[in-house]
């Protein structure tokens, strides 16, 4: 798909926060100074009390000195994150070391850093945390004080089951570390592609907005441009023929009229009895689509047909570039020819998009529209699909069916080859206008 339009979009990587993790430390420090208190004190368990208990005060000191020397909202580097999470479980190493090893119920806890990582950040930094978490428990599984049991009884766990909690505490930093950064890389794409996708229709909408522009220009410059024409006016019959002040008189009446036609041909651009304007048949719609490609070495044809009127609908920013996207698509991998065709009845629209070029690969045909999946090659260099972000075909997926559009995307089935791309309205829907661009633009707006 064709992505030049977000192609130079920089997203922010999305980064922990250090009061997040400042929290999920002091939610640590509590948990561990009471599972203590409960062992030594409640339990009367015999434990290396003294060093225990100091390396949970360690934890809570850094967390104040973080506090202190910080602010809370301060998002923090991979690597400065990845320090933190890398302290933490080195200190729940220490502790589990002191208090039986992996014969400790809480060994488990050891993947918590892990997990954040995941959802946090990169994969990079992810893995190297998981190979730490996992030499500690290797470390773990052969040296560690006894754990905590009654006076005058010794719990010793089968060198056998002890290889198993190993074996299950690694299967398990691996699979869950692997299951919440998927997750939280979809929720990421996900967010990444709708935000460009914020900024392209924004743009499209800065664009719709210049007419009002221009009609707001020609009504202040109106009055000025006016007096300046008079004056010039009345000038001219204050000076003899030949006088050259007569002749500077005369070119500036002359520009001044010429100023006034032109702020007349843009106050019509938005007037809304231009209905020429504020309303677009579907096939001048198509016309307006594909006119931009056309000389690209590529035949693009258009045609329409269907019962009854023809439709009519309200120019939209969303249409116009959902569909000139789809079509830039299809002109980029098209071999000789693209056809673009509308077709109608009494309660359907329906445009189709087909170009003769390789298809969509078959193993990506049903996730295309997710953000990030490039659908196709790139057909040139010059085009620069190849290294585009992915977004085209989800972009224009997101814009027209905020427009009340369904999309179907095949290939076209043999002897025939190439893509066939399909949108419909509800006729009803296409000619009221769907209103998405008759309020500005909000993610947060449900009609949108």
């Amino acid at each position: 798909m064709a992505d030049h339009p977000t192609s130079n979009i920089t997203l922010p990587h999305r980064r922990l926060k250090l009061d997040t993790l400042v929290r999920l430390r002091w939610l640590a420090v509590g948990g561990q100074s009471a599972a203590l208190l409960v062992v030594y004190v409640g339990l009367g368990y015999p434990l290396p009390a003294g060093p225990a208990f100091a390396m949970v005060a360690f934890s809570a000191w850094l967390n104040i000195f973080l506090k202190i020397r910080w602010p809370s909202a301060l998002r923090l580097s991979e690597n400065a994150a990845t320090l933190q999470l890398a302290y933490d479980i080195l200190q729940m190493s220490g502790l589990l070391f002191l208090t039986g090893g992996l014969g400790n119920p809480f060994a488990f806890l050891l993947m918590a850093p892990v997990m954040v990582s995941a959802t946090g950040l990169s994969a990079r930094y992810t893995i190297i945390l998981g190979i730490l978490a996992t030499t500690c428990a290797s470390v773990l599984a052969v040296f560690h004080l006894p754990l905590p049991w009654p006076v005058g009884a010794e719990f010793k766990l089968p060198v056998v089951y002890s290889v198993g909690i190993w074996i299950a505490l690694v299967s398990t930093l691996g699979f869950m570390a692997i299951y919440a950064f998927r997750v939280a890389e979809e929720a990421r794409q996900l967010a990444d592609a709708l935000a460009a996708t914020e900024l392209v229709l924004a743009r499209e909408q800065h664009l719709n907005a210049l007419d009002g522009l221009a009609t707001a220009a020609a009504h202040e410059l109106g009055t000025p441009l006016a007096t300046i024409y008079l004056v010039a006016k009345e000038l001219t019959d204050e000076f003899e023929s030949g006088d050259h002040r007569g002749e500077d008189v005369a070119l500036i009446r002359s520009q001044a009229e010429r100023c006034r036609g032109i702020l007349q041909q843009l106050k019509g651009l938005s007037s809304e009895e231009d209905q020429t304007y504020q309303r677009m048949p579907v096939s001048l719609l198509l016309e307006d689509v594909i006119d931009p490609h056309r000389g690209l070495g590529v035949a693009i044809h258009s045609a329409s047909q269907g019962e009854g009127a023809e439709p009519v609908g309200t120019r939209n920013a969303a249409i116009r570039y959902g569909l000139g996207n789809l079509v830039e698509n299809a002109v980029d991998f098209a071999k000789s020819r693209v056809d673009v065709s509308a077709k109608w009845d009494d309660k359907t629209l329906s445009i189709s998009i087909r170009d003769d070029g390789p298809g969509f690969s078959v193993d990506i045909l049903g996730r295309i529209g997710d953000p990030y999946v490039s659908v196709r090659g790139s057909k040139t260099p010059q085009s620069g699909t190849g290294g585009g972000l992915g977004l085209g075909i989800f972009i224009a997926k997101t814009l027209l069916e905020r427009t009340g559009a369904k999309l179907h995307l095949e290939n076209q089935a043999p002897p025939q080859s190439g893509a066939h791309i399909r949108i419909s309205w509800p006729r009803e829907l296409f000619e009221r206008g769907s209103g998405v661009d008759e309020t500005p633009f909000s993610p947060h707006n449900g009609n949108n």
